[in-house]
C-alpha cells in the first residue's frame, strides 16, 4: 500500500486536468474511504462568500477525518474579482471561478454550492453589501440551502459581530448564515420553499475563528478558549497516503486565476471554531450529542448493520465479493421513508457498488456539440470487471423515446460497446451557465427556477440510464453523455455534451469608439452549429446611427466554421452611445447569442450563451503620440482599448527589452499586477527608468502591495508607497485637485463629469505615501472617508515623465467609459507637442 499516495495524487490531477464528469477508478482503499463515508449520516454547511475564501484544510478535515458530507456555501462566484491566467471578467470570470471551486471540492471531497449574489466588486460595510444583494433573496437563498442541504452542523468563515472591519461581502456572509439558522426552521418564512423541500433546524453554527481575528498570535494566546472546539487538522490518513494538509493545499491551488497554486504541506496544524448559537457541543466533537449513525433514520438500522459489517470486514483484495450484500443493503434503503436520506445515500451506494465491481459505464457523443432538431449519435460503454453475475437490461435516453434492450451478461473483463442516434427535442434547453439566461442586476442573478438556485452548474444536457441486474435486483445507474476523445499532446480528454443553437454570432471589438463621424467597417462573424446553414444578418443599432446595407446573407457548409459579414457604421456628429447587435435570421427563426467557450487545462470546457453586442461610442477624443509598448501583467484588456482609439499597441515580452530598445515607442504601459506575477521586470526596471529619463512616458497601473513576483527596492524612480486603500463606489465625488495639470488639459480638457458612468469602482491599491516629485492631480473617497490623493500621481523625471495610476481603467476601457478613454490619451500624450511625434516603429 506504499503507493497509495501516487495513485490519489494521479487520480486527482487527471481528473482535473479533463472534465469533472471523467468516471473515477478509486483503488480499493479508495473505495474504503467511500465506504466509511457512506455510514457516517452526519452534514457540514461551510458558508463565506467568495471562491478562495473557503478553508479547505478544514473542509478536508470534516469529509476526510469525520467523513461528513461537507458543502461549501458561497454566497457569490467570485465575479467581480481579477484573473491572473486570462482576459475574463465580470460574468465570464464568474464562470472560471464556479469551475474552479468545483476542481477544489473533486479534491477535497466536498461538495459546491451558491446563492445569486452577484460579486459587484469590493464592499466596505455589510449595509452596503445587503442593500445591493437585495438581502431578501439572498436569504431566502441561505436559507433553501439549508433546507435542502439539512446541514447538523453550520461553520461560518466570517465574524458576523465586526461590520466593517473587513470585506462587506465577507461579513454579510456570516449575517445571513446568522439569521438564516433560525429562519430554515420557521414554516413563515419563504413558505413558498416548503412546497419542494422541508424545514430544518442545525443543531449548532460556529465561527471558523484564527489568530488573525485576534489582531496578534500573541492575543490568541492569551484569549480565553473556553468557547472554542481545537481540531488537528494536519492528520494523516493511511488508506490515501497522504495528509489532511497535503489534500487541502491541492485543493487551494485550483484557484489559479487568483494565483493560490501554493506547496502542500505536512504536519500538526491546530483549526479552531467558536461555538455562536444551538447546542454547545460538550468536546471537541464537532458532532457531539448528534446521532451520525444510520439508527438516526428510520428504518435505517437493517441498512446499517449490513454496511457496518461489510466495513469491519472490507476486502481490499476483492471488493466485488461484497456485491451482494450492497445490492441487498439498497434494496432495503428503498423502503426507508426519509426522503433526503433516502435519495442521499442511495447515490453513494450506487456508486460504490460499481465500484466494488468494476464496473465501466459511459455515454459518449460522438460530437462536442449539438442543436435542437439535429441528430446526435452516441456511443455506448459497459464493461464489468469483476466475476459477479450481471446482466445489462436497457440503456435509456432519459427524456426521449431512444432506448436499448441488449439484454446480455456483462462477462468479467469483457468489453460491450453500442450505438445509438436520437434526434435532439426542438425544446431542449441550450447548454449555458443557468444563472446568466436572464437579466439580472448589479448585486442579484435573475433565476426564475426554484430548483435551480443554488446549483454550481447547469445540468447535464442528456443522462443515460443504464438499468443492470445484480444479484437478482434491476438498479439504475445515470450517467451524463459527455465527449470523449484524444489530442496527440493531451492523450484522452472529456468535454461536456452541449445544445448549442444552430448559428452564432459575434463582434471581436465589444467597443468602438468613433472620434470623428467616419464610418467604420464592422465585422460580425458568423458560426455555424450544424452543417449547411444559411441565412442572413442584420444589425440592430442606436437612433442618429446609419448601417448600410440592411443586411447581408451568408452560407456556411461545415458545422464549426465561421463566415464574416461586414457592415459600415455611421455615427452621429454629436457625441451618443448605444449597443449594436447583430440579428441572423436562418427560416423563420432569428438569432442574437454569441458563443463564448472558456478552455483551460485544470477546468472542463464551459460554453456561454450571452447577448451578441457591442457598445458604440461618439466621442470628439484627441491623442498624441501613435505606437505605445504595453507589458502584459495579470491579463487585461487594456491594449484592445487603445487600438480603438487609434494606437498601436506593441506587446513586449521584458525579457527582450535591450538597452535603447524603448526609445522608438511614444510610451511604455505597464498592465496591471505586472510586478506581482512577471518576475523578469525585477532585471528590467533600471532599463525602463533609464527610457524615461532619456524622454520617455511610463504608466504603470495597479499592483497588490506587498505581492512582488520579485525584489523590488521601488517600482517608481522615487519613492512610492503602495496601499491597500480603496474607492468602491464607482459614483463616489471626484475632486481635480491640480487643474493646471497637463494631465488634466492636454489634448483633452478633462472635466468633473468624464468620471460619470464610471463601473465597479474608482480604482484600487492606492499609494498612501510618496516624494514630492510627484503631483497628485485627482481627489476622490468614499461617503464618511477621508479622500485620497494616491490616485493618479505623476513625476517628471529626466526628459520624461513617470504615472502610477490606481484607477481602475482595465475596467472601465473595456466598458467603453469615454471620459476614461480621454483621460488615459491624456496620460498617453503627456510631455508631447501638438504635432504627432515622428516615429521609426513599423507598423
Amino acid at each position: 500500500m506504499k503507493n497509495l499516495g501516487v495513485h490519489f495524487l494521479f487520480i486527482v490531477l487527471i481528473s482535473l486536468n479533463s472534465f469533472a464528469q471523467k468516471p473515477d477508478k478509486p483503488t480499493s482503499s479508495e473505495i474504503y474511504h467511500n465506504l466509511q463515508k457512506l455510514n457516517f449520516l452526519g452534514t457540514a454547511l461551510y458558508v463565506a462568500a467568495h471562491p478562495d475564501d473557503e478553508n479547505t484544510n478544514l473542509i478536508s478535515y470534516l469529509s476526510n477525518h469525520e467523513h461528513a458530507r461537507t458543502v461549501y456555501l458561497s454566497m457569490t462566484r467570485g465575479d467581480g474579482g481579477q484573473n491572473l491566467i486570462g482576459s475574463e471578467l465580470r460574468e465570464l470570470l464568474g464562470v472560471l471561478r464556479t469551475e474552479e471551486l468545483l476542481a477544489a471540492r473533486d479534491v477535497d471531497g466536498g461538495e459546491q454550492r451558491f446563492t445569486r449574489a452577484n460579486d459587484f466588486g469590493f464592499s466596505k460595510h455589510p449595509n452596503e453589501t445587503l442593500r445591493i444583494w437585495d438581502k431578501d433573496k439572498v436569504l431566502s437563498d441561505v436559507v433553501w440551502a439549508i433546507r435542502n442541504i439539512k446541514p447538523d452542523v453550520i461553520i461560518n468563515r466570517f465574524d458576523h459581530r465586526t461590520p466593517g472591519s473587513t470585506h462587506g461581502h465577507h461579513t454579510s456572509s456570516a449575517i445571513l448564515s446568522m439569521e438564516a439558522f433560525d429562519l430554515a426552521n420557521d414554516a413563515s418564512a419563504y413558505p413558498e420553499q416548503l412546497k419542494s423541500t422541508s424545514l430544518w433546524q442545525p443543531k449548532r453554527v460556529f465561527f471558523n475563528t484564527s489568530w488573525w481575528f485576534y489582531g496578534s498570535q500573541e492575543n490568541f494566546e492569551k484569549a480565553d478558549k473556553s468557547n472554542l472546539v481545537k481540531m488537528d487538522v494536519g492528520t494523516y490518513y493511511p488508506d490515501l497516503g497522504l495528509s489532511n494538509n497535503e489534500i487541502a493545499a491541492m485543493a487551494r491551488s485550483q484557484h489559479l486565476c487568483q494565483g493560490f497554486g501554493r506547496m502542500t504541506e505536512r504536519g500538526t496544524s491546530d483549526e479552531y471554531i467558536e461555538f455562536l448559537k444551538g447546542d454547545k457541543p460538550a468536546n471537541n466533537d464537532l458532532f457531539a450529542g448528534i446521532n451520525t449513525t444510520w439508527s438516526r433514520v428510520k428504518g435505517g438500522e437493517a441498512v446499517g448493520e449490513i454496511l457496518y459489517k461489510i466495513q469491519d470486514n472490507f476486502d481490499f483484495r476483492d471488493p466485488s465479493k461484497h456485491i451482494p450484500d450492497l445490492v441487498r443493503a439498497y434494496q432495503i434503503l428503498q423502503k426507508v421513508e426519509d426522503d433526503h436520506w433516502r435519495t442521499l445515500k442511495s447515490k453513494e451506494l450506487k456508486n460504490l457498488i460499481l465500484e466494488c465491481a468494476g464496473i465501466y459505464l459511459e455515454a459518449s457523443a460522438e460530437s462536442g456539440t449539438t442543436t435542437p432538431g439535429s441528430t446526435a449519435k452516441i456511443r455506448f460503454e459497459a464493461i464489468n470487471r469483476s466475476t459477479q453475475n450481471i446482466a445489462l437490461k436497457e440503456i435509456d435516453i432519459i427524456g426521449t423515446a431512444s432506448k436499448l434492450t441488449p439484454n446480455i451478461g456483462l462477462h468479467n473483463n469483457e468489453e460491450k460497446n453500442f450505438e445509438i442516434s436520437f434526434t435532439v427535442p426542438e425544446n431542449t434547453n441550450y447548454t449555458s451557465p443557468y444563472w446568466l439566461n436572464e437579466p439580472g442586476t448589479l448585486g442579484t442573478y435573475t433565476v426564475n427556477d426554484q430548483s435551480l438556485i443554488g446549483k454550481p452548474e447547469t445540468p447535464a444536457a442528456f443522462m443515460v440510464r443504464f438499468v443492470l441486474n445484480l444479484s437478482g435486483a434491476e438498479i439504475g445507474f445515470d450517467k451524463p453523455v459527455v465527449h470523449r476523445f484524444s489530442k496527440p499532446d493531451k492523450g484522452e480528454l472529456y468535454e461536456p455534451f452541449a445544445v448549442l443553437p444552430e448559428v452564432t454570432s459575434k463582434i471581436d471589438e465589444k467597443v468602438l469608439i468613433f472620434a470623428t463621424d467616419a464610418f467604420k467597417d464592422i465585422q460580425v462573424k458568423v458560426r455555424a452549429g450544424k452543417d449547411n446553414v444559411s441565412g442572413s444578418v442584420s444589425l440592430d443599432h442606436p437612433s442618429g446611427w446609419t448601417v448600410s446595407p440592411a443586411n447581408l446573407s451568408f452560407n456556411i457548409p461545415q458545422k464549426g466554421q465561421e463566415a464574416t459579414v461586414t457592415f459600415k457604421v455611421t455615427p452621429p456628429n454629436t457625441d451618443s452611445e448605444g449597443t449594436i447587435s447583430p440579428i441572423i435570421t436562418v427560416g423563420n427563426r432569428s438569432y442574437d447569442k454569441e458563443l463564448v467557450e472558456i478552455n483551460y487545462d485544470h477546468v472542463p470546457k464551459q460554453s456561454i450563451l450571452l447577448p451578441s453586442e457591442a457598445k458604440v461610442v461618439r466621442m470628439d477624443i484627441q491623442k498624441s503620440g501613435e505606437h505605445i509598448a504595453y507589458i502584459m501583467g495579470a491579463g487585461d484588456m487594456v491594449p484592445e482599448s487603445l487600438k480603438q482609439i487609434g494606437y498601436q499597441v506593441h506587446l513586449i515580452d521584458p525579457n527582450d527589452i535591450q538597452k535603447g530598445s524603448l526609445d522608438k515607442y511614444d510610451a511604455v504601459v505597464v498592465g496591471i499586477r505586472a510586478y506581482n506575477v512577471v518576475d523578469a521586470l525585477k532585471f528590467k526596471q533600471p532599463l525602463l527608468f533609464d527610457y524615461v529619463k532619456n524622454g520617455g512616458t511610463m504608466i504603470v497601473q495597479y499592483n497588490t502591495a506587498g505581492r512582488w513576483a520579485g525584489q523590488f527596492e521601488n517600482i517608481a524612480p522615487y519613492d512610492l508607497t503602495l496601499s491597500s486603500d480603496r474607492v468602491t463606489d464607482e459614483n463616489s465625488d471626484v475632486k481635480i485637485v491640480s487643474p493646471g495639470n497637463a494631465l488634466m488639459n492636454y489634448p483633452n480638457n478633462i472635466q468633473k463629469s468624464d468620471f460619470d458612468g464610471w463601473v465597479q469602482e474608482r480604482g484600487l491599491y492606492f499609494p498612501k505615501s510618496w516624494s514630492p516629485e510627484f503631483t497628485p492631480v485627482i481627489s476622490i473617497g468614499d461617503e464618511g472617508e477621508s479622500p485620497t490623493e494616491g490616485g493618479l500621481l505623476v513625476a517628471p523625471y529626466g526628459e520624461g515623465h513617470y504615472i502610477y495610476t490606481g484607477l481602475s481603467f482595465f475596467r472601465e476601457l473595456p466598458a467603453g467609459v469615454s471620459g476614461a478613454y480621454k483621460l488615459f490619451a491624456n496620460m498617453l500624450s503627456i510631455g508631447k507637442s501638438e504635432v504627432k511625434k515622428e516615429s521609426n516603429v513599423k507598423g
